[in-house]
């Protein structure tokens, strides 16, 4: 049976679903990570709540590896894609449902685990239809628009939905505001997925797939334990955990401080002026520095850049510090440039928070570079060198979900200038673990380990 791409046989582009392939990954992520969090916070929930839960419901993406191998069983990658998908927009109908219950939290929450762990799968066989379906060639071509339609949908998850939300919490109040929003939601994915089921390829299956649960069980101990035998593999598990510790508590209770009323410590800002900060510059902001910080990355080397790095990623928990000691007033400020005065939603007096949140951004996105490059570069390479890049992000993902769900205690204990004050000493530790850790230098080799002549140097 030909490996050959089913896109390459009938002659089709591969841009007729590659977009709505990525927006759908990226829009059922987001949800789950940013807007139920948002959500339960205009509906009184407390933040430790939130934190502890939505925490919880990203848990899905940290273990996705250990069942990832299991779904080669399966023939077609297309039917596994087009099934989540329509399971996901069954969720967000749900959603719309649950929100009207008085037990809403709790079955919001236990839809929302549903939707995480469809989508975590979906994500799964999203990216095995990609290199099945595409030459090599082909899916570095097509990597950008990866990447520029999974972020395309927290343009529309954190900006205009968000927006829209706080128009219609006004006029028809919190709770059916949002059920709206999933509602649409629901039909939009539904209307995603039946497209994608006529544009998805059907890629035949590799040659060398797997035929039993019982050969896949042996290939997956294999590659965990080869994973943990590597050479300070617990030294780097400690730094990846470190190197995110801070960062998934900002990014939890970052947004929430700037919804809490201006009497509970906040800044009091309206649930449009979060979308149109978060979902317009903020996101732009993420995606000049990730680039930025790439670049940056590629000239220095990554042992020279790291430190760096690891400062940027301190960014936004100084600049949160700085929000919660002078707390500006949502009627002072600077008046704004062109680009924010566009926005929606957006009033000129909310600059100096606008620009804040657009710094912070910015160095999250300029930092977070150096993780991705150290799992890839650092840990991955070897035999496994693919799964044990999944295992890494997995770890990656499990200390960023740790200290998520503890961040709401944490600032419910020491109230929000001090919680943030907490976050920039919890990223000293992994500056000073710098000593002893290794790193690759400029040709992308760990340190003390050539690179394998056949996979050359990561870009």
């Amino acid at each position: 049976m030909s490996d050959a791409p089913s896109s390459s046989r009938a002659g089709s582009s591969p841009m007729r679903w590659v977009p709505s392939l990525y927006f759908v990954q990226g829009m059922q992520f987001w949800v789950v990570m940013l807007i139920a969090g948002l959500m339960f916070k205009n509906m009184g929930v407390s933040n430790q709540e939130i934190a502890r839960w939505t925490g919880v419901l990203g848990l899905a993406w940290a273990i996705k590896p250990l069942w990832s191998p299991f779904l080669e069983l399966f023939r077609s990658k297309k039917r596994i894609v087009v099934a989540m998908q329509f399971t996901g927009a069954v969720c967000l109908g749900a959603v719309a449902l649950a929100l009207q219950s008085p037990a809403f939290f709790a079955l919001t929450i236990a839809v929302l685990c549903l939707l995480a762990y469809a989508s975590a799968t979906h994500d799964i066989a999203c990216d095995g239809l990609y290199m099945a379906s595409l030459s090599a060639p082909q899916q570095a071509a097509y990597a950008g628009w990866q990447g520029a339609f999974f972020n395309a949908s927290k343009f529309l998850t954190l900006g205009a939905l968000i927006v829209w939300a706080g128009h219609l919490e006004k006029s028809v109040g919190v709770f059916n505001a949002w059920s709206t929003i999933f509602c649409g939601l629901a039909v939009l994915l539904a209307l995603l997925a039946s497209y994608n089921a006529w544009a998805l390829p059907s890629p035949a299956s590799a040659a060398n797939a797997p035929r039993s649960a019982q050969a896949v069980w042996q290939t997956l101990r294999e590659v965990i334990v080869a994973f943990f035998r590597k050479p300070g593999i617990w030294l780097a598990i400690l730094f990846i955990v470190l190197f995110r510790f801070a960062e998934g508590q900002v990014q939890t209770i970052g947004p929430l401080f700037l919804l809490e009323k201006r009497e509970a410590g906040g800044l009091g800002l309206l649930t449009e002026q979060i979308g149109a900060i978060y979902g317009g510059i903020g996101t732009a902001a993420f995606l000049v520095g990730s680039i930025l910080g790439g670049l940056f990355a590629s000239r220095l080397g990554l042992k020279r850049a790291m430190p760096l790095l690891i400062i940027a990623m301190a960014v936004p928990n100084m600049t949160f510090a700085w929000l919660a000691h002078v707390r500006p007033a949502v009627d002072s400020g600077i008046a704004l440039p062109t680009l924010l005065a566009s926005l929606p939603g957006m009033p000129s007096t909310l600059s100096d928070i606008a620009m804040a949140v657009t710094i912070e951004m910015f160095g999250y996105g300029f930092g977070f570079v150096g993780m991705i490059l150290y799992i890839m570069q650092a840990v991955a390479p070897g035999p496994f060198q693919t799964a044990h890049y999944a295992l890494g992000s997995g770890v990656m993902q499990l200390g960023f979900i740790f200290s998520k769900t503890i961040s709401g205690d944490l600032q419910a204990a020491l109230g929000y200038e001090h919680f943030f004050y907490w976050t920039i000493a919890c990223g000293v530790p992994a500056l000073v673990l710098l000593i002893w850790v290794r790193l690759p230098g400029r040709e992308g080799a760990p340190a003390g380990q050539a690179t394998p002549a056949a996979e050359g140097s990561p870009a």
